[in-house]
């Protein structure tokens, strides 16, 4: 067709194109549809196929026009796309759609290009590779952290402290209500902020079936601008005191986490297990360090829509409820759109340098994977097949490749962190 294409906008990767099909191709079109309407429709006192044409174009005007928009629109849009040579990044937008009859058709159409990514610099950068040390502290708190999960909750007949779990009825005598006279129920852990000081302090003053009431000072930062610095009479019933109680850190206690000879088999588990994720820590800072510097150097836009199915993504895995996406979305924006550009990165120097994961890279991975599980690599394949995780292998092995290829081309010095 001979139509005519202007560029109204063109910013980075956005391009706003007002597109003008001419009254000739409209009426060609229009005459086109008519004729296909004509040898099937059925109209009374016709045979099919053998209704006139202007009674037909009469009958089915509004569908007729419907089908001369839909496809001189599509095969205008592969038009631009072969004239302009544009590589598209996500779905364009059609607006703005003029289509009167005895004239043209003429519509503005909104679409997103892939960015071209040069790599002009990928080397000459340095980063300092830091790993946190394992101390024997940061064992035994990782110890605590197990002995903290194996605990138990029993109750004791005592004045509850600190940490502990309390059930009570809590009540502002001058505003009793008839349902609840002896208060309302909570279940409370002292000392984690669930209450105010003066409550928790009143309390911590009972044993259990005790009762107690006192006047309370509200904080002066409450939430409830209209009730800070106020002062209430508080009644507090304590109905039951639950205390955590771990188990002793010993070489039972190892044997009960996992198949450990003694507390020293656990403690040099726990300690290599730390090393390992201070190792992939450090390692995976190095790469997000030389990223971002690969990034500075080599500025491109970040196609829009690619940052909104980021986000998009991230909502519906963290399942964030609807009347929380807008606020999640503005302040995720910046997080996604920095994972997209890394994935550009990564998908860019792939490409220029080769890097991309081979049928047989992905082979020998799953083949790895099998002898771990002691499991026939063809079955390991086909579950991993089946369960859509080729993708994730192959692309983790390309970035592994552009990793260490970024790694064996710029400086990485080893630092400390004290």
């Amino acid at each position: 067709m001979d139509i005519q294409i202007t560029t109204k906008k063109s910013e980075g990767v956005e391009r706003l194109l007002e597109v003008s099909i001419p009254v000739s191709a409209v009426r060609d079109e229009e005459e086109k549809q008519a004729r296909r309407y004509a040898t099937s429709v059925r109209l009374p006192g016709f045979r099919p196929g053998k209704a006139p044409a202007a009674m037909v174009r009469k009958r089915f005007k509004s569908e007729i026009r419907q089908q001369v928009l839909e496809t001189l629109v599509q095969e205008a849009f592969k038009q631009v796309m072969e004239e302009q040579k544009l590589d598209v990044a996500a779905q364009p937008h059609v607006h703005d759609v003029k289509f009167d009859d005895n004239g043209p058709l003429t519509f503005e159409l909104h679409l997103e290009v892939r960015p071209k990514i040069e790599l002009a610099r990928t080397e000459g950068f340095s980063v300092t590779r830091t790993a946190t040390p394992v101390t024997d502290e940061t064992v035994t708190e990782q110890l605590e952290t197990l002995r903290d999960q194996k605990a138990v909750w029993a109750p004791v007949e005592e004045q509850p402290r600190e940490g502990d779990r309390v059930h009570v009825l809590l009540s502002t005598p001058e505003g009793e209500s008839t349902e609840m006279p002896e208060g309302r129920p909570y279940d409370l852990e002292l000392g984690g902020g669930q209450a105010i000081p003066g409550v928790e302090e009143l309390v911590m003053e009972l044993k259990p079936g005790e009762t107690k009431e006192r006047v309370v000072k509200w904080p002066d930062d409450f939430p409830d601008e209209t009730q800070r610095g106020q002062t209430k009479n508080v009644r507090v019933t304590l109905q039951e005191v639950k205390r955590k109680s771990a188990p002793a850190l010993d070489d039972a206690f190892a044997r009960e986490v996992g198949d450990f000879d003694s507390l020293d088999a656990l403690r040099e588990a726990v300690r290599k297990d730390l090393q390992e994720h201070a190792t992939r820590d450090a390692d995976a800072l190095v790469r997000q360090s030389l990223l971002d510097q690969v990034a500075e150097a080599n500025p491109f836009d970040v196609p829009p829509s690619w940052v909104s199915r980021m986000i998009d993504a991230y909502m519906q895995a963290y399942q964030i409820p609807d009347d929380q996406k807008q606020q999640f979305g503005a302040e995720f924006a910046a997080v996604a759109e920095k994972q997209v550009r890394r994935d550009m990165l990564i998908d860019a120097i792939a490409e220029q340098q080769s890097l991309n994961a081979s049928e047989k890279d992905v082979d020998d991975r799953v083949a790895t994977v099998a002898a771990q599980r002691n499991a026939d690599p063809g079955q390991v394949y086909a579950s991993l097949q089946k369960a859509g995780r080729l993708a994730e292998i192959e692309r983790s092995i390309t970035e592994e490749k552009v990793f260490e290829w970024l790694t064996s081309r710029n400086s990485v010095t080893n630092g400390t962190d004290k």
